[in-house]
């Protein structure tokens, strides 16, 4: 009889799916790597800017020690950026880190936590990995009904996730709402505003909610420095709450979390502002490159704030499955999402100019197949 080791909860966790690399689709589609065009991350399509190259470079010489554990300089530019003190900051290994942590700091096992449906999929995992209940709040018009989120807080409830701008679907909440809805949120439920694809939001969209942290006490900000600023492969993410917060958080946060070049690459990425101008400007046209092109091709698609646009391939719960593998073989990289109950579905994420015309080609292959 074989054993079965670890709690129930845990046995039942299905692990994180992540976008097929291109190394794996070259292999799998006997293709040329150099040929592929990946857009299933979300990733920045410039890479990592040149200011943080050269951080990395002078920051070589020290990689035989270990890194900031307190990660001083990176906390100190983050509270001038973001106008906090640097105790009320605490950094991760990506901003999926920030996400695990805030679940095993504030929920004991039998608790509830509360996330819409439709909603990044590492809610759902970091509540099971605490064994934790979930409620999961019906999505409206793709997007978080926080009303009904609200509504749905429970006695046990003890942290409530909310993404905005949304992974999968690209869906925007206004600032009044948020604001409306921490107004009435109980006090010892904490909320996490994960904020991954706030850069890419237009000029009007945009507003500051780590100042909200010194009104709320039970509002934390999760940022990452993955998808606007480049830097996905180093993994670097931060949360901004108060010191009742972050004080828990550090207490079990990771030692050396975060490595001493993604510490200085951080640094300077977070003051290239010409960087983060170039990539939100790439990002605006190549969303309406392929919003026009859907639009030419008869689909569906659901209005993105992110870099990346959320497009209906097919009205049988298969047609995702099949438009993806035809991408595929044709050396395109999308990001299926049958997995958030949407397998008519495709994730695609926002590239260069000539990568987004790829996709458009292929894609209009795919479904003429």
């Amino acid at each position: 009889m074989t054993k079965n080791y670890g709690p129930e909860y845990v046995r039942a966790i299905a692990p994180y799916q992540a976008g097929k690399p291109i190394a794996e689709v070259a292999r799998e589609f006997g293709l040329d790597e150099s040929s592929i065009v990946k857009l299933a991350s979300n990733e920045n399509p410039f890479g990592v800017p040149e200011s943080a190259r050269q951080a990395m470079a002078a920051a070589v010489a020290e990689l035989g020690r270990y890194p900031d554990a307190n990660g001083f300089d990176l906390k100190g530019a983050l509270s001038k950026r973001y106008d906090v003190p640097a105790e009320w900051i605490t950094l991760g290994n990506g901003s999926n880190d920030i996400l695990e942590i805030a679940a095993h700091a504030f929920v004991e096992r039998g608790q509830s936590v509360v996330y819409a449906q439709y909603s990044f999929a590492v809610y759902a995992l970091a509540t099971q990995g605490v064994g934790a209940r979930h409620i999961v709040v019906p999505a409206k018009d793709h997007g978080h009904d926080l009303p009904a989120m609200l509504a749905a807080i429970e006695e046990d409830t003890r942290l409530v996730f909310i993404a905005n701008p949304n992974n999968p679907t690209g869906t925007f909440i206004p600032a009044a709402e948020i604001q409306a809805f921490l107004d009435q949120v109980p006090a010892n439920v904490v909320v996490v505003l994960d904020e991954a694809y706030n850069e890419f939001l237009a000029e009007e969209n945009q507003f500051e909610s780590a100042a909200w942290v010194k009104k709320y006490p039970n509002l934390l900000v999760s940022r990452t420095f993955s998808k606007a600023y480049g830097l996905a492969g180093l993994r670097v993410g931060f949360g901004i709450g108060q010191p009742a917060l972050t004080d828990l958080m550090n207490r079990i946060r990771q030692p050396f979390n975060v490595n001493s070049l993604a510490q200085a690459a951080a640094i300077a990425a977070l003051n290239d502002k010409e960087f983060l101008a170039r990539s939100a400007a790439n990002n605006a046209a190549g969303y309406r490159q392929f919003t026009e092109a859907f639009e030419q091709l008869g689909l569906e698609y659901v209005p993105s704030y992110g870099n990346f646009v959320l497009v209906k391939v097919g009205s049988d719960a298969g047609a995702g499955a099949r438009v993806n593998l035809s991408l595929l073989k044709q050396g395109v990289i999308v990001r299926p999402v049958g997995n958030y109950g949407l397998p008519e579905w495709l994730r695609v994420s926002i590239g260069l100019p000539q990568e987004n015309a790829v996709l458009i080609s292929a894609l209009t292959k795919a479904l003429a197949e």
